[in-house]
């Protein structure tokens, strides 16, 4: 506030301050007469509208309002108001006036307003249905709940990152509980609350909902750490053990089925399955691996044959193997050849002299002789 001669500041129009801790209003003033008497006063205006007189000061005479006394002191030679140990209750709006008498009385004023709020305690999530949900056929709530939620704003983390509400979820009008409706294998994460209110913030342990899923991507493999195909060939006396696993919750029940052309025979129930076929003669067999989820009622197989070859067979396609051979030395040694012939040609035509040098040389002595006497008769002619 201002008047002509006096001038009243404060920092700042409002203060968060902590429950139990201790807090400063602080204020200067100042005027440009003559003051004979300075008086100062404190007021606190609650929330109900309750007014409490908490300080006065007269020059250098202080008076503090009994119920105050031990908590509420006054600075001087400024105006500020220094309060212990702060209660819910201290809330409101704290005014201070200074009044001078000089050749008149001259007063000016400033209001401040104080929250007090205490630190959140740590946020609990509940999720209900305690047992959990079936994948796109049940929804999952989570609920929030904190001590104190005077001024506490809630917000809730998926993987420590605020979550956004999308088509499958929302939230409360009061952000205190999450909606995921229907519920899938992606919804299955740590899910926490945090709350904030001015002075403190606090986050909740994570949760995870249980969620009933699958089974999916079932897959057979071998002992031998190989995936196994639609077709699997073995030797004949040789044992294999088969292993089955899907993705699941919870945990599937497993069951190697047999097919034949009418029936269809349970050999094994759990996720292994050791074959060995011992019969001396070529045998195919189909075999099927399922996998059932009792909570979700969904299954899924997968099927893959066996052949089994007997000695007679692996001699058969060793023999197979070891024909391809001599034919890929023929085909290795023919180009070759090839390849020969053709440098060979090439440097004949590259060096013409030399194969006439070689065609006079490789001529009869008889054609020479004949050669020579022509040369002769023509000289004694000219």
């Amino acid at each position: 506030g201002t008047c002509s001669a006096l001038t009243v500041k404060v920092p700042s129009k409002s203060i968060h301050a902590v429950e139990g801790k201790a807090l400063v209003l602080p204020v200067e003033y100042n005027f440009s007469t003559k003051a004979q008497e300075i008086q100062i006063t404190w007021i606190c205006q609650r929330p109900d509208s309750h007014s409490s007189l908490l300080v006065t000061a007269k020059n250098d005479h202080v008076v503090v309002e009994m119920q105050y006394e031990g908590r509420i002191s006054l600075d001087r030679p400024n105006a500020s108001l220094f309060i212990r140990q702060l209660e819910l209750s201290d809330e409101g709006d704290y005014i201070v006036k200074i009044s001078i008498k000089a050749d008149t009385i001259i007063s000016a004023n400033q209001t401040i307003h104080v929250s007090v709020d205490a630190p959140v305690s740590k946020p609990v999530v509940h999720s209900i249905p305690v047992t959990g949900a079936v994948e796109f056929e049940g929804n999952v709530t989570l609920t929030c709940s904190v001590k104190n939620e005077k001024r506490v704003i809630f917000q809730w983390l998926k993987r420590d990152r605020i979550l956004q509400a999308s088509p499958r979820r929302a939230f409360s009008p009061d952000n205190k509980t999450l909606f995921i409706r229907p519920v899938r294998k992606e919804d299955i994460s740590n899910y926490s609350c945090l709350v904030k209110n001015p002075v403190s913030q606090s986050v909740s342990e994570p949760i995870t909902p249980i969620i009933y899923y699958g089974p999916y991507s079932l897959a057979v493999s071998s002992d031998k750490g190989q995936k196994v195909d639609k077709v699997v060939t073995v030797d004949i006396g040789e044992v294999i053990l088969f292993h089955c696993s899907a993705d699941s919750n919870p945990p599937n029940t497993y069951s190697w089925v047999q097919k034949f052309k009418n029936r269809t025979e349970v050999l094994k129930l759990g996720p292994e399955f050791e074959v060995k076929f011992e019969k001396e003669a070529l045998r195919k067999a189909d075999y099927t691996c399922c996998a059932y989820n009792n909570i979700t009622g969904k299954h899924e197989e997968t099927q893959f044959t066996i052949i089994v070859l007997s000695e007679a067979g692996q001699e058969k396609l060793a023999q197979k193997g070891s024909s391809l051979s001599p034919l890929a030395v023929i085909t290795a040694v023919s180009l070759f050849l090839i390849l020969c012939m053709f440098l060979l040609f090439l440097k004949k035509r590259c060096n013409p002299h030399t194969v006439i040098k070689q065609q006079l040389y490789s001529r009869p002595p008889t054609e020479y002789m004949k050669t020579r006497s022509i040369s002769g008769n023509k000289t004694m002619f000219s």
